[in-house]
């Protein structure tokens, strides 16, 4: 049987950050799916407040050094690899010294206030993740993105990557958690996110930019859709319960690892990726 590769994109992945259900999960979650016999590469932001002396993080020359493109804008990319030695497990840092030196996640530090460019820096973040997996010619049949960062991957995954050799077959897979923010972001969103491949009937979804709005436009453009949280904002659980694709409900610490590797499985073998 083919050995599935899943990649794993998170906004926040403990000990890199403070433990949160976000980052716990995308902590535990790659660990165990790599212990059950998959394949696993996983991405996170390299935002200011991580130490990287003492989290023991390093460039990697071959992967740095590409420009992306954003609202007229040259920002270079700049990738870091660091390792969880009890997992077994790498992590991709995706940094800019235009959006993640600032000491803070998606808030500032000392006032409180979310960023306002939060809109870019969700642009950068899931562009920059592609590109690095194009340059490691590394194949995912699953994308499963955690947090309302990673929100554009499903658009960019469907449309301007979708005849990409890497991604032309990867299923994507969005887990919606509670952590949400009261400041809708940028109302340009759509118009900066654009990229060859993209036309306006695909992104229309993300012209309203709330933090509900932009989980419902990630969730109707992914391939299959995950409830992280018990609780999630009312909207969100509606829309979830309604949606007409493979779902995998709320999982408790007991069931977690088997219930998303199942459904990874599901997923798969529903296209023919798993074959004896």
């Amino acid at each position: 049987m083919k050995k599935s590769r899943v990649l794993f994109i998170s906004q926040e992945i403990t000990p890199y950050l403070d433990e949160t259900e976000l980052s716990k999960n995308s902590r535990v979650l790659p660990q165990g799916i790599q212990e059950s016999g998959k394949e696993i590469r996983t991405f996170m932001p390299k935002f200011g407040c991580i130490n990287e002396r003492r989290n023991q993080l390093h460039e990697v020359i071959r992967l740095s050094g590409m420009n992306l493109i954003i609202n007229d804008t040259d920002h270079p990319l700049i990738i870091k690899v660091g390792s969880i030695q009890p997992a077994r497990m790498q992590v991709y840092f995706i940094d800019s010294d235009d959006f993640f030196s600032r000491k803070g996640t998606v808030n500032c530090r000392e006032t409180g206030k979310f960023f306002e460019d939060n809109d870019e820096r969700a642009i950068f973040f899931a562009r920059g993740v592609l590109e690095t997996v194009k340059k490691l010619g590394w194949v995912p049949d699953i994308i499963h993105c955690h947090g309302w960062m990673t929100s554009l991957v499903p658009l960019y995954i469907k449309t301007s990557y979708s005849k990409d050799p890497i991604f032309e077959k990867s299923k994507v897979v969005y887990s919606v958690y509670d952590n949400s923010f009261d400041k809708p972001l940028c109302k340009n969103l759509a118009d900066k996110a654009m990229m060859d491949g993209i036309q306006n009937s695909d992104i229309s979804d993300y012209k309203k930019t709330s933090f509900v709005d932009i989980n419902k436009a990630a969730m109707n453009i992914s391939d299959a859709v995950i409830q992280a949280s018990e609780k999630i904002h009312p909207e969100l659980q509606s829309h979830f319960d309604n949606i007409n694709k493979p779902k995998l409900n709320f999982q408790d610490a007991e069931s977690f690892i088997k219930a998303h590797s199942d459904f990874y499985d599901e997923i798969l073998e529903s296209v023919g990726v798993l074959q004896d």
